[in-house]
């Protein structure tokens, strides 16, 4: 089994989060977005927590989306920005127990699963996408990122999304 039990107990340990109440989802409902907010008190902390958790999601595919939605705003990092990130930390808190389970498989078959989310971000209405590559049970590669322009329809999002995916997969 692959898991970073100890890892995260250290990101904990370093935000000063030992002691968290877990929560089930890493996101909450309400978006992260750039709109005007008191700026982070420590940038250089804020940045090392969040390279912490972009390592993480190698083996926590789980975090990926929300960890790249926080990272957009490391250049200018506000409350509610280590808010999302506090409620990351939550989630993970519940989580240390999870990880890969690395078996021996009669199966060479690759597929994927791509989604999409129009519109994702509210601050310039550009749509995310992720997908998630299995060779086998094992998943093998995952990304989401942000559309680089603004779909006019929730069909073309998706559209963009399995070519990302299928790109991958080829």
């Amino acid at each position: 089994m692959l898991c970073q039990h100890k890892y995260i107990l250290d990101i904990l340990t370093r935000a000063g989060m030992t002691s968290c109440k877990p929560v089930d989802t890493p996101v909450s409902h309400s978006k992260v977005t750039i709109l005007p907010d008191n700026p982070f008190p420590g940038p250089t902390w804020f940045c090392q927590i969040m390279g912490a958790l972009q390592y993480l999601t190698f083996a926590n595919p789980d975090i990926c989306f929300t960890i790249n939605r926080v990272c957009q705003f490391m250049h200018a990092s506000t409350d509610s920005h280590w808010a999302a990130v506090k409620r990351i930390l939550h989630y993970l808190k519940g989580t240390t127990s999870y990880g890969f389970h690395i078996n021996r498989g009669s199966s060479f078959a690759l597929h994927g699963f791509i989604d999409a989310d129009w519109v994702g971000s509210i601050d310039d209405h550009k749509s995310m996408s992720g997908y998630l590559v299995f060779f086998g049970q094992m998943p093998i590669s995952w990304k989401s990122s942000k559309q680089p322009t603004v779909a006019c329809s929730s069909t073309e999002v998706e559209y963009k999304a399995l070519a990302n995916g299928t790109a991958e997969v080829i």
